[in-house]
């Protein structure tokens, strides 16, 4: 069934606390993204935030932070008296303001909660929110390094002394406190959504980052030396986009010992997350097929191998244990033709994004399994986009728009009604397009660390709800 979908960050969306988060606003939007007559709402990861405030570069792949929880709730909990507003009005999101405005709240819920049955039937079926708290309570006893710099008693979480962990204890059952409010407020907000008639698209990073739970506690799953210093990191090669290639720096799998152990800690990630989601984005899918394998020694990603990854197994295996699990594959790029060998061969969807591809794609050559974006957190707003066009340019796309019947007033509202036009069987709009914004909304910029990327925040619903007829009497016009 053909159907539209919106994309837009959990943390982009209005706020009384300086952050969008799992509370009221999110309820208002998902209101009014079924008045609009959207399917289907993606998010970004919502793990916890590690270097530069990316969702791709996180703690853990399985915890999420307390920056989404929404404080008036636990006011109706009880756990809170009553909570002040905080930059309610504004358009950028100040990480490091609303973490300490936050905290001293859930210090004060915590001290305020009660363990009772339903939070003790949360850690037994989240073993693994323990080894969470002790990671994160450790990385913030050593003032936040990596993991591979604390002293040696510490970097394998399996040596660690009893107590150690005694000394913790309370700082170890505030992390899983903090767990417990973050999945009961978003299973009530997935729940909510769900009962609208919407789904939610949720992402997942191809790779992990190298300061994370899941690395310090399984490392041997990846290429580190003894020290805990990745021996190869990832990375894609140099194109046109970079003379010097993409160095992430993520440390590569252990694809060697993963196969013999049936990939058990990838089948273990992906169930997870596909309880928090109805579909679920893997991001970079082609490393499935084969992966750029940078020496760590290498500052950039210059010096490197394209080595095959097991993918036609690893499926195999994920679609035995799970197989009506919803995957999309991130797809975009130059690919040799293995990786949509691959794509295709498990009938996964993919994408195509109008920016990419409006001078050699038309919308009459898209295949239906596929999902297809004005543009994604990647791209600069469509406006941007359009403007940055050569004259010569934006006249041949007026007219081929026109010359297939998309004439629009506003020329964005055009390619909106051109990417809900395709034959693609989901189409997703950028919030920043729907609302016609300026490079400023830019989510982010790739190749590009820190402020301003992941900081765009709406300042209220009022502009979107204004565009709704529009967006509505469209994907009536394009049957979705």
């Amino acid at each position: 069934m053909r159907k539209s979908g919106i994309l837009m960050p959990i943390a982009s969306l209005p706020s009384k606390q300086g952050i969008g988060d799992f509370g009221a606003s999110a309820y208002e939007f998902a209101q009014l993204i079924k008045k609009s007559g959207f399917k289907l709402w993606q998010i970004l990861p919502l793990n916890a935030l590690g270097y530069g405030n990316s969702p791709y570069q996180c703690y853990s792949s399985k915890a999420m932070d307390e920056l989404y929880i929404n404080l008036d709730m636990l006011c109706d909990d009880g756990l809170l008296a009553g909570v002040e507003e905080f930059q309610d009005d504004s358009t950028s999101i100040q990480y490091d303001e609303v973490r300490v405005f936050k905290n001293k709240y859930l210090k004060e819920a915590y001290s305020n909660f009660k363990p009772n049955d339903e939070y003790e039937l949360f850690l037994k079926n989240n073993t693994w929110v323990r080894r969470y708290a002790l990671f994160v309570t450790l990385k913030k006893q050593n003032k936040m390094l990596c993991w591979n710099e604390w002293d040696i008693e510490l970097r394998n979480p399996d040596l660690i002394k009893d107590e150690i962990i005694n000394q913790y204890k309370d700082e170890i059952e505030y992390e899983c406190f903090i767990q417990y409010l973050l999945l009961k407020q978003w299973n009530a907000l997935r729940e909510y959504v769900n009962g609208l008639g919407i789904e939610i698209m949720g992402d997942i990073p191809f790779y992990v980052g190298l300061d994370s739970d899941d690395v310090w506690s399984n490392q041997n799953q990846f290429l580190l030396d003894e020290e805990g210093h990745p021996t190869f990191v990832a990375g894609v090669p140099p194109d046109y986009f970079s003379e010097v290639g993409q160095r992430w720096g993520n440390p590569i799998y252990n694809w060697e010992l993963m196969e013999q152990e049936a990939f058990a800690f990838w089948m273990d990630r992906l169930e997870y997350t596909s309880t928090l989601f109805d579909v679920v984005r893997i991001d970079h899918f082609r490393a499935f097929d084969t992966y750029w394998k940078i020496p760590s020694t290498c500052p950039t990603a210059i010096e490197g191998e394209w080595i095959e990854a097991p993918g036609y197994n690893f499926f195999d295996t994920l679609y035995r244990n799970y197989p009506d699990m919803k995957i999309v594959a991130e797809d975009l790029g130059m690919m040799r033709p293995e990786v949509y060998d691959l794509r295709d061969h498990y009938n996964l969807m993919g994408m195509r994004i109008v920016q990419y591809s409006w001078n050699s794609r038309h919308m009459s050559q898209d295949r239906e399994n596929l999902l297809i974006y004005t543009g994604t957190h990647d791209n600069e707003p469509m406006r941007s986009w359009f403007g940055n066009m050569s004259r010569e340019e934006k006249i041949k796309s007026r007219q081929y728009l026109r010359r297939h019947g998309f004439k629009q007033p506003r020329i964005i509202d055009s390619f909106i009604e051109y990417t809900l036009a395709s034959n693609a069987r989901i189409a997703i709009l950028s919030m920043v397009d729907i609302l016609n914004c300026k490079i400023d909304c830019r989510i982010n910029a790739p190749g590009t660390v820190g402020s301003p990327n992941w900081e765009w925040k709406m300042k209220n619903h009022d502009e979107f709800r204004l565009r709704i007829p529009t967006i509505k009497r469209q994907i009536q016009r394009t049957k979705r």
